[in-house]
């Protein structure tokens, strides 16, 4: 049995992990497992890419594991791309999600139509202990919603609307989101890559 570790707290991550890159003989393990929540990790990078390396580079020196870490967030057109790679961040870390799914709503009140353009974009990052890595992109394209809808997912969800399905990515349940998703998107290349490297 192969251990990797996904180097996320989150445990809405953790089941999109486990349900798209499930192999036989892998078991996945979260920094909560791993008694690692607390561990203190800088993402000063500029772009997805630089914080998913940082935060799997730093947790695979800790643990001398193969490690994934992901870097997501919101890119919303009319506010120069904001929030960005700063999206969990954004209005402080504990703001609750409707809070600042409500305060983009806000500061879109006058902008319509396909000018409230954004995506989620998902990077993940494979870091092996003797230092070899490698990243996947993952994007979904849609547009900002008017108000929040839909119970499943987390975060933005309720707020992106996606114009081909004719509804948020929180109004679908998790296997149809799997399939579209920044994340479903960035794991799918993932578990490609990962088939070259010979880890599923």
């Amino acid at each position: 049995m192969k251990k990797i570790i996904v180097a996320t707290g989150n445990e809405g991550k953790m089941k999109e992990f486990r349900q798209i890159l499930q192999g036989e003989d892998i078991v996945f393990s979260s920094l909560k497992d791993e008694g690692l929540q607390n561990v203190e990790i800088v993402e000063d990078g500029s772009t997805f890419e630089e914080n998913a390396l940082i935060k799997a580079r730093k947790i695979s020196e800790i643990t001398g594991q193969i490690v994934l870490a992901d870097d997501s967030g919101l890119e919303v057109d009319a506010l120069d791309k904001a929030p960005g790679i700063y999206s969990a961040r954004y209005m402080g870390e504990d703001t609750p999600y409707t809070v600042k799914n409500n305060y983009i709503i806000e500061l879109l009140k006058d902008v319509e139509g396909e000018d409230r353009s954004a995506r989620f974009v998902c990077v993940i990052a494979c870091v092996f202990p003797d230092g070899r890595s490698f990243t996947c992109r993952g994007v979904v394209e849609g547009q900002i919603g008017y108000s929040e809808k839909g119970e499943n997912g987390f975060g933005y969800d309720p707020i992106f609307y996606v114009p081909e399905l004719g509804c948020t990515t929180a109004e679908l349940p998790p296997e149809e989101k799997n399939k579209i998703s920044h994340r479903g998107r960035a794991l799918t290349a993932m578990y490609d890559k990962m088939k070259e490297y010979g880890i599923v």
